[in-house]
Formats: C-alpha cells, sequence, structure tokens
C-alpha cells in the first residue's frame, strides 16, 4: 500500500494534469530531483560517519565550481612509499556521501593510488537539494578541469553511471571526459527505467510523463534514452570492471549483466552476498578494485 505522502502527491499531480500535464510533469521533475536529507537517519548511519571520520580527516578539502553551483572534493595523497601511483575519481551513490567510501578509499590508498572524492549536488558537504545527471556530469567536468586527468574513474550506483555518461559526453556543452579504466559498482545501465518507474508510482498520465522526461531534454540537450551507459561503454572500449551482487535490491543484477552483454572490454565480477550497500566497504571487492586497477603495472613490471 502506498505511504500518504504518495498519495497526496498523486492526487496533487493528477488534478494539476488536468489542466496542464506539462506543468504535472515538471513538478514531477522537481520531486524527482529532491535529494533525501544529510543527516543521519538512524544509529548505524551515525556510526558509520563516526568511523569513517579518522580517515576523512587526512584529506584535503577542494572546492570545484561548475554551471550551476560547486561540490566539495576530499582530496587524499597517496602514500609516499608506493612509488609510481595511479590518480582515482571516486563517486558515491544517490542518497549516500563519499564518508561512506571511507574503506575504499583506505583500500585504494594502500593499494598505490591517489584518490579524489566528490559529494554530489545536495550530498555530504557539498549544498542543494536537488541532484540531476546532468549536474553529475557537470561536477565530473569540474574536477577533471581541476586535477587535469585521472588514470582510473570508480563508481557506485549513481556514481557509476554518471561516470559513464560524462564520458560518453551526453551534456552538449561539457566535453567527454573518459578515464583510462573505470570500475561501476551497483550500477543502473540506463536511466529510463527510473524515470518510467518513477512515473508509474505517481500513476502520471502520458503526457505528464512525456513532460517529466522532456526535462531531460532541456537541461541536457539530449533524450532520456541517450543516456544508456551500457552502450557508452561499449562503444568507448574503455577497459571496465562491473562489479554487482545478484542480491542487490535496489539495482537489479539484469544491469550488470547488461553491461557485461555491451562489449569484450567490460569484465563482470559478482559480489554475491553484499547487496547494494555493504558491496562498497567489503574486502573482497576492495581487492578486487585494486587488481583491477593496477593488473597492467604488475604486467609491466613481469
Amino acid at each position: 500500500m502506498a505511504s500518504f505522502a504518495i498519495e497526496v502527491t498523486r492526487l496533487a499531480l493528477r488534478c494539476v494534469s488536468a489542466f496542464s500535464p506539462e506543468t504535472a510533469g515538471r513538478l514531477a521533475f522537481r520531486l524527482f530531483s529532491v535529494t533525501p536529507g544529510r543527516k543521519p537517519s538512524n544509529g548505524k548511519e551515525k556510526a558509520l560517519l563516526a568511523a569513517a571520520a579518522p580517515a576523512m580527516a587526512k584529506a584535503r578539502p577542494v572546492t570545484l565550481s561548475f554551471s550551476g553551483g560547486w561540490v566539495m572534493a576530499r582530496h587524499f595523497e597517496a602514500r609516499a612509499d608506493r612509488g609510481a601511483t595511479k590518480r582515482v575519481l571516486l563517486v558515491h551513490g544517490w542518497g549516500s556521501r563519499s564518508d561512506y567510501l571511507a574503506a575504499m578509499i583506505e583500500g585504494l590508498l594502500a593499494g598505490g593510488a591517489e584518490v579524489v572524492a566528490l559529494d554530489w549536488p545536495g550530498h555530504g558537504a557539498s549544498p542543494g537539494r536537488t541532484l540531476t545527471m546532468p549536474a553529475a556530469v557537470r561536477a565530473i567536468d569540474a574536477a577533471w578541469r581541476h586535477f587535469g586527468r585521472f588514470d582510473v574513474a570508480v563508481g557506485h550506483s549513481f556514481g557509476g553511471a554518471s561516470l559513464a555518461c560524462a564520458a560518453g559526453g551526453l551534456v552538449c556543452d561539457v566535453p567527454p571526459q573518459i578515464a583510462k579504466s573505470m570500475v561501476l559498482i551497483g550500477a543502473p545501465s540506463e536511466m529510463t527505467w527510473l524515470f518510467k518507474g518513477f512515473g508509474k508510482l505517481l500513476h502520471l498520465s502520458a503526457k505528464a510523463q512525456g513532460a517529466l522526461e522532456g526535462m531531460v531534454v532541456q537541461l541536457s540537450g539530449r533524450r532520456i534514452e541517450d543516456y544508456d551507459a551500457a552502450r557508452i561503454l561499449g562503444v568507448l572500449t574503455v577497459p571496465t570492471l562491473v562489479i554487482h551482487a545478484e542480491d542487490d535490491k535496489e539495482v537489479s543484477a539484469d544491469h550488470a549483466r547488461r553491461y557485461a552483454a555491451a562489449g569484450p572490454n567490460i569484465e563482470l565480477h559478482w559480489a554475491n552476498g553484499f547487496g547494494h550497500r555493504r558491496i562498497v566497504s567489503a574486502t573482497p571487492v576492495i581487492e578486487r578494485i585494486n587488481a583491477f586497477i593496477h593488473a597492467e603495472d604488475r604486467r609491466a613490471a613481469a
């Protein structure tokens, strides 16, 4: 049964749609873009933030500006005893923050990497209360412009899809930003399913649904169908590691299979048992990412 808030929202949008489906679609998009509250919602999240604090304190905060706003990044210098390093751009998922990736940050540093972790607009230490895919692409571009290059791009959930869309140059006035290799963890392979699912949840009419999806064109110059991360990575042929859990209840494992079918450059690794959120701090997952990131260096040394 739908919650009372959803029932009220459905009724309000139905009333608006009777006069103007386009307005209903635009209102739905505003709701779609609102980010969750930043404060920890339970004791577990509070404990995670407290545990992450020592690791996050090692970073240098960097403000990255882009058209429409700014985001906070944390720059973790590579360890001096690791020799040649890889520069990694690390991005979290919807409703998360870079603090929740502290275990992965520590693991990447130990493996011999320099790490830049972004907080999306409306998340963590970044301002705002909304996030869209075009805004995420602009934030990624801001990181590229500031730091110059990234050897590896690693993203969880929404973050993984955003990295693929940034590499594909899907926002018309933003250049493609393509890392030498990519790692996508529990990431959706395309965006249409999210919009269709949201419209179905709110019982939008066909015209209101069209207006909802039309907002993507207004913001980026691309149709929602163009935001196909699997197709983009298959075309780019960038070496990509896709990590997913078949027990992921938020992003279906079918998305991982769709990535794997997109091209021979995409390697699929199952991390079953870790679901959608625990996967980012699982030791076997971090070890697998490090092995992928440094495989070329090891082959060269051999």
